[in-house]
């Protein structure tokens, strides 16, 4: 496992990460959020031992990142943000620099190489320079060379940044093999990505920690849960009709989607079995409904949002 342990980092008065405690355990794709500047990059790089903390530390399987460095890393495979490679070495003798330096063994080096180059799909960049390469394709080099020594934990920083859906998709599948045997911790801005690969999202904010849970636990403490969806040609005294029903809290309509409705109950009530009859009495007849499992982005807003108002008094 990893724990990291009172994790603390300034940059001259600015405090990057402050004070931060969290576990990670074996075969688990954590989701690492938190908007820009909150220290994301700052707590990957100490975790990864490219960065000495100013206080607290970090282990890997036992391996103190600062009083055991090689011993850590050898655990790792760590993918910086921005993917940053030497650029006019070609793809595969990128990659086999990269094994070797990881003391991947010679008899090893080429299948090694081969088989991230067939899982990342390289083989038609294989002898261009990494610099020609797209953004996309840059960002798989970076993601094959932090697999080439099969390590116990892999740190991804913004692993799909630049990809198209296919490849998004692809690197998720990916990610979703990989945690068979390995921690995978992932940092993104992506929330979809959370929803798709990740067991479980710590957000930090400020450099502190202000959410750890399930992406289900986190969604349902949205104001979305179990709120009804429809999609029904009404007028507004519908809006009327449904505020006057038990557990109903608001009722918002999208204004450029006119039959787009949501019916935000109030917490923990299930509104759904009332909203159906309402619609029944009324002879609306809704092209869908649907409840509302919650939402990321409502919940991610909150928590950063109430951590910065609370720093501010």
């Amino acid at each position: 496992m990893i724990t990291i342990h009172q994790l603390s980092k300034k940059f001259g008065r600015f405090t990057a990460v402050d004070n931060l405690s969290f576990s990670i355990n074996a075969g688990e794709v954590l989701g690492f959020l938190g908007p820009n500047g909150a220290g994301k990059s700052t707590t990957m790089r100490m975790i990864a031992g490219f960065l000495r903390p100013d206080a607290g530390h970090v282990e890997i399987f036992g391996k103190d990142v600062q009083r055991e460095p090689l011993a850590a890393k050898r655990l790792l495979g760590y993918l910086p943000e921005g993917a940053p490679s030497y650029g006019d070495m070609r793809v595969q003798s990128f990659l086999t620099f990269v094994a070797q330096a990881r003391g991947v063994k010679a008899a090893q080096c080429v299948s090694a190489v081969a088989n991230v180059m067939e899982r990342l799909q390289l083989g038609d960049v294989s002898q261009r320079p990494v610099a020609t390469l797209s953004k996309g394709f840059q960002r798989r080099v970076g993601i094959a060379q932090a697999l080439l020594h099969d390590p116990k934990v892999l740190i991804l920083d913004e692993p799909t940044d630049g990809l198209d859906p296919n490849q998004k998709f692809e690197v998720r599948q990916l990610i979703r093999e990989l945690s068979s045997d390995k921690i995978v911790v992932i940092s993104t801005h992506i929330l979809e990505e959370v929803d798709a690969v990740c067991q479980r999202a710590v957000v930090i904010n400020q450099g502190k920690l202000v959410a750890d849970a399930t992406p289900a636990q986190l969604k349902a403490t949205s104001m979305y849960y179990q709120a009804v969806e429809l999609s029904v040609d009404a007028d507004d005294s519908l809006r009327d009709a449904l505020l006057t029903l038990p557990g109903v809290a608001q009722v918002k309509r999208a204004p450029e989607q006119r039959d787009s409705w949501v019916v935000m109950p109030e917490s923990g009530a299930i509104i759904l079995p009332q909203v159906q009859s309402l619609l029944a009495e009324l002879n609306l007849n809704p092209r869908s409904i649907a409840v509302s499992a919650g939402r990321l982005d409502d919940v991610f807003r909150r928590v950063t949002e109430s951590a910065i108002e609370e720093g501010a008094r």
